[in-house]
């Protein structure tokens, strides 16, 4: 269950005093990205591709992050590294259009779909794609997990599956994009998961989490035998309540009454 003491700092805070945007100098640009807040969403990113490489979300060069920093530009990983060996100097700078501003290194060959989806829905502050193995399992069959078992599922994700397009393609970034209207949890078919929060990188990594532990508990729950329990109606309702006066996005909005029936046949 959310706990508002635990809740991460909110990424937007400490922004640079004036509204950066594309057409912004190249002067301009240039100290943001080597200023002292820059740096620490920097830091924020490499923190995560660990946690990410650490927990086998990612294998390879695989994963990729975003952070929304003004109107139409966005931090970025880098293409072609390892999320566990990233470094600050890494990261990459670029415009909606995924036009790299600043940065050595290439940006990631998957911008594309990160700013579709902060194009679509700009509530997304920050958004987190990876490969982890129980969620994927689920996009590979072109499944959701069932609803109503998990309290913290509920709450912090709303999940929809998007069908497969070539990775990093317009097409894949356009089909993910209309999905993060409703859902900020959504599974890519035959690819991954990605992620989108409107708070921070923190809690886009926290859905990471969260679907990969439910996914690998339903998962675990179908090899006992047993029918799994699932919560009443009016249990789900409180639930989404809790989730609207936190701000998620959820597609059963505002009533839930009906969503347990059958939820996991």
């Amino acid at each position: 269950m959310p706990r508002a003491k635990h809740r991460p700092p909110n990424s937007k805070s400490g922004s640079p005093p004036e509204p950066l945007d594309s057409k912004s100098s190249k002067a301009a640009l240039n100290a943001f990205f080597n200023s002292p807040h820059a740096r620490r969403l920097k830091a924020q990113i490499c923190d995560i591709g660990r946690r990410l490489w650490q927990r086998e979300y990612v294998d390879g060069n695989g994963g990729n992050m975003a952070i929304r920093v003004g109107k139409d530009i966005a931090l970025c990983t880098p293409t072609l590294v390892s999320k566990g060996f990233m470094k600050p100097s890494d990261m990459c700078l670029v415009d909606f259009e995924g036009n790299q501003l600043c940065g050595t290194q290439k940006r990631t060959s998957e911008i594309l779909m990160h700013l579709q989806m902060m194009k679509q829905q700009p509530k997304a502050a920050a958004t987190c794609h990876c490969h982890s193995p129980y969620a994927t399992a689920f996009a590979v069959v072109g499944q959701a997990p069932p609803a109503c078992i998990l309290p913290e599922y509920e709450i912090f994700c709303s999940v929809g599956v998007a069908p497969y397009r070539t990775p990093g393609s317009s097409e894949t970034g356009k089909l993910v994009a209309d999905m993060a209207v409703d859902y900020n949890t959504i599974l890519m078919a035959n690819h991954g998961v990605v992620t989108w929060s409107h708070n921070n990188i923190e809690e886009a990594y926290w859905r990471m989490e969260i679907i990969e532990a439910y996914c690998r508990t339903i998962v675990v729950a179908g090899q006992l035998g047993k029918p799994i329990n699932t919560f009443t109606g009016p249990q789900m309702k409180e639930l989404l309540n809790i989730k609207q006066r936190l701000g998620f996005v959820d597609p059963r909005f505002p009533d839930a009454v009906d969503q347990c029936i059958d939820a996991t046949t």
